[in-house]
């Protein structure tokens, strides 16, 4: 499974990226919001930041929500850098750009997914992932693994190339439990990714050898 980090600061890309284990980054206005990062050019030359740091696909968001406006701003984004992956909701015309960007070779990921149907059409349409948001489902008592499990089942059916990107993601446990129903991608914040690195056995273990060689070494 790869693993994509849902951020837009730069630090936590970079920690990701030294760790070992980043395959990718999502974001989208919020988390550019969140950042400070305001005004067009800002956020083009952000982008460009983030694609310096990271070697695998970086989701950029368009705000357009008409056909030409999605892909005005999603040609332009694609110019940014060999990275970047447009994406686009999951609307009518984000169908149709989605569609339009495959055939001109352009990597799209299908965001606001709350649905098998919704997954099948951006699935027909060429997307390269979807995203459907587990932890916003969790949040209005839906279990959002299900959702991902059904779209498995679905794509693999009929063998669509569309990767599954669990997005929203909380927890470690949404990880573990993607990684077993088959998604291919997850994105979620950095303290998700670093808390599979814990466990009170590990740390009890480590401390026990280290006592026991100062022990030893006294």
């Amino acid at each position: 499974m790869k693993f994509f980090i849902d951020t837009a600061n730069l630090d936590q890309i970079q920690e990701a990226q030294d760790l070992g284990i980043l395959d990718g980054v999502t974001t989208n206005p919020s988390l550019m919001a969140k950042e400070g990062i305001a005004g067009e050019s800002n956020v083009i030359n952000h982008y460009k930041k983030i694609c310096e740091i990271v070697d695998g696909d970086v989701s950029a968001e368009v705000i357009s929500t008409n056909f030409k406006g999605i892909i005005k701003e999603g040609e332009a984004l694609a110019k940014l850098h060999n990275n970047i992956v447009v994406k686009v909701p999951m609307i009518k015309d984000g169908v149709k750009a989605i569609k339009y960007f495959s055939d001109k070779g352009i990597k799209t990921n299908c965001t606001l997914i709350f649905s098998a149907g919704q997954a099948l059409l951006a699935a027909k349409a060429g997307a390269t992932y979807v995203s459907p948001f587990i932890g916003r489902l969790d949040d209005i008592s839906t279990d959002g693994i299900d959702l991902i499990a059904q779209i498995r089942e679905i794509y693999d059916n009929y063998m669509f190339g569309t990767e599954i990107l669990a997005a929203s993601v909380r927890h470690p446990m949404h990880i573990i439990q993607c990684a077993e129903i088959g998604a291919d991608v997850m994105t979620g914040p950095l303290s998700a990714i670093t808390a599979l690195l814990n466990h009170p056995l590990t740390d009890s273990g480590l401390a026990k050898f280290l006592a026991d060689f100062k022990k030893v070494n006294a």
